[in-house]
């Protein structure tokens, strides 16, 4: 890369990683109680996709480890908020859903988080900020290639 592009790729970066600190801050004080931002991460992605996953399936999702994801999902069982049970097929697999309590836990994470952000996004401007979300997702593919 020549000096030009270098100093841009970390700028660009620089800034994704402030973004990145500044909203999991912002975020992670409005969350319900008990709730950290990897267990609201996990309840609504099961609450988007609407079907069962495997562990390793999430663990996969949110680049992380099994054991990690094993943990994450260990919290969220003892809150009530994922039901995780044998795969009748394979008995060595776990299958995890979205409860109803953790239904009602992400939707009140959402409804926390929803006047924060949409305020964020008024201050910016919708059309700026619809016009950054094909970069964001043309930069988390690249980055996912990397893995």
């Amino acid at each position: 890369m020549s000096q030009p592009l270098d100093n841009l790729a970390i700028t660009l970066f620089s800034e994704i990683l402030a973004v990145d600190q500044l909203a999991r801050n912002t975020m992670s004080k409005v969350l319900p109680k008990g709730m950290e931002l990897s267990h609201f991460s996990v309840l609504n992605h099961l609450a988007f996709s609407g079907t069962e996953r495997t562990p390793a399936q999430l663990a996969r999702t949110f680049h992380l480890t099994r054991g990690a994801m094993t943990n994450t999902l260990g919290k969220l069982e003892w809150a009530g908020w994922v039901h995780i049970r044998p795969d009748w097929d394979d008995a060595r697999r776990k299958m995890v859903a979205i409860s109803p309590a953790g239904l009602a836990a992400r939707d009140a994470a959402v409804a926390a988080i929803t006047p924060i952000v949409a305020e964020v996004v008024e201050r910016v401007g919708a059309e700026r900020a619809r016009a950054t979300l094909p970069v964001l997702r043309e930069l988390r593919l690249r980055l996912s290639d990397v893995d």
